[in-house]
């Protein structure tokens, strides 16, 4: 039952079972304080009582009537409250008519309580002598309007402490309804995330710590739309560059691959024909196989780029060092006036396929931004090795490619190319910073390693 408890129900419950045992508490302190004040109480009167009519019997003898007066002191003795006044003989025998409690409340106290209370009660003999006849003053106590008063009290405490506990707990109830509230509004919200709604947003309310766990959920809720977006912009870009490089493709396919080999067709023939001859001119066969060999190393050179743009040539097979510096000449061939500076640390050791392909993929990237967007005349690569933040060590490469160009403008967004890399090293593990100045940008990476 109490695991199907809300947190509200949970909280009104417990403070609803401190009331009342707060209020039980109390009335059981009463309930136990009664006893030794009721006997206190008797004690008190039937002291005071004896003490009166020692006092008052002490000159009964010079009265004119003894027997008259010591029966008038029985009878005004008798009508005190807690008490009851009896005259008797030498034989123990009532001289007075008892007192009877017809008058009594019969709505007093239950039975169970009067018998918690004082179970006895308590009597005490005052002796007396009328003309040298002894006799006594039997005095009783009456303790019932004691037990009255106390049954009252404890009654009315109990109303009352039930009415301020229930205002209590309403108000607690209505206190505990606010300040949960927020705790809805959270779980509908996280439902929306939850469906797909990265927009819905929870107000903040309630206590300082719902508040803020509202603020961080809004946070939270707005960061993830956005990851979410750059994710779609990402995949359309990625499938709109991935038409973009087939188109690419195929037209240098059919621009230079075709023309290469419509003239080595042609050449190849006009070969075919001077076979067919008598005798074939020893010029004419040089001056095709020459066209024959150039078109070739044509076509290697063609193919040697398209390879390139599809998958990093030698990368397996002669290391990520070796592929960096064919990129670097590749690319020095068409900016010429750009010094590019590539340090690979010693220290590095094996990274693995994967890392390996991320590196020179980043370096690609980062290169490619420095030639087509910043300007830069120098570009400097570093490569080391370093532990990554936060991951106990975790062994990564770092990779810093620096430019002396012009730098991003102010609130400039990376480009899909840098974006796409970043999820990529996310993906890995890993994190990609850019960092834009003065003095250029610089892009720096950590991948994580094949000993990772």
């Amino acid at each position: 039952m109490w695991q199907n408890l809300s947190l509200r129900g949970r909280i009104n419950l417990l403070l609803a079972l401190l009331l009342a045992l707060g209020l039980a508490v109390n009335i059981a302190r009463q309930v136990a304080e009664a006893g030794p004040r009721v006997q206190a109480e008797d004690q008190s009167v039937i002291r005071l009582a004896r003490e009166f009519i020692e006092m008052i019997v002490a000159d009964l003898d010079e009265a004119p009537d003894p027997d008259a007066r010591l029966n008038r002191i029985a009878h005004d003795l008798n009508r005190l409250r807690h008490v009851s006044i009896a005259l008797r003989d030498a034989g123990g025998n009532p001289l007075t008519p008892p007192r009877t409690d017809a008058d009594d409340d019969s709505s007093g106290p239950p039975a169970w309580f009067v018998s918690l209370v004082h179970p006895e009660q308590t009597a005490v003999s005052v002796p007396v002598t009328v003309h040298g006849k002894p006799g006594s003053l039997v005095i009783t106590s009456h303790p019932n309007d004691e037990i009255a008063e106390i049954w009252d009290a404890i009654v009315t405490q109990l109303e009352v402490g039930s009415v301020i506990a229930l205002v209590l707990f309403l108000v607690m109830m209505t206190v505990v309804g606010r300040a949960l509230a927020p705790l809805q509004s959270l779980a509908q919200t996280m439902g929306e995330l939850e469906g797909g709604d990265y927009g819905a947003r929870v107000e903040p309310g309630g206590a300082p710590e719902l508040a803020a766990i509202c603020t961080r959920l809004n946070h939270l809720a707005a960061t993830l739309g956005e990851a979410v977006e750059d994710k779609r912009r990402l995949a359309e870009r990625a499938v709109s560059l991935q038409d973009v490089e087939r188109k690419e493709i195929a037209r240098e396919l059919h621009d230079e691959f075709g023309p290469y080999l419509f003239s080595l067709r042609a050449h190849a023939s006009a070969l075919a024909k001077l076979a067919d001859g008598r005798a074939p001119s020893a010029d004419a066969v040089r001056k095709h196989g020459g066209a024959l060999l150039e078109q070739i190393n044509a076509l290697q050179q063609f193919t040697r780029r398209v390879l390139e743009r599809l998958r990093p040539v030698g990368l397996a097979e002669l290391g990520l060092g070796k592929a960096l510096e064919s990129l670097s000449r590749l690319l020095r061939e068409s900016h010429p006036d750009v010094t590019i500076e590539t340090t690979i640390s010693p220290a590095l050791g094996a990274t693995g396929e994967t890392a390996d392909l991320t590196i020179y993929r980043v370096v690609q990237e980062a290169l490619t931004n420095a030639f087509r967007h910043a300007g830069a005349t120098a570009i400097v690569v570093v490569i080391e090795p370093a532990e990554q933040p936060g991951r106990d060590g975790r062994c990564c490469a770092r990779v810093r490619v620096s430019d002396n160009g012009r730098g991003m403008e102010p609130g400039q967004k990376l480009g899909f190319g840098l974006v796409g890399m970043r999820e990529r090293i996310l993906a890995l593990g890993g994190t990609l910073n850019v960092a834009s100045g003065e003095g250029g940008v610089t892009v720096e990476a950590l991948v994580p390693t094949a000993a990772a």
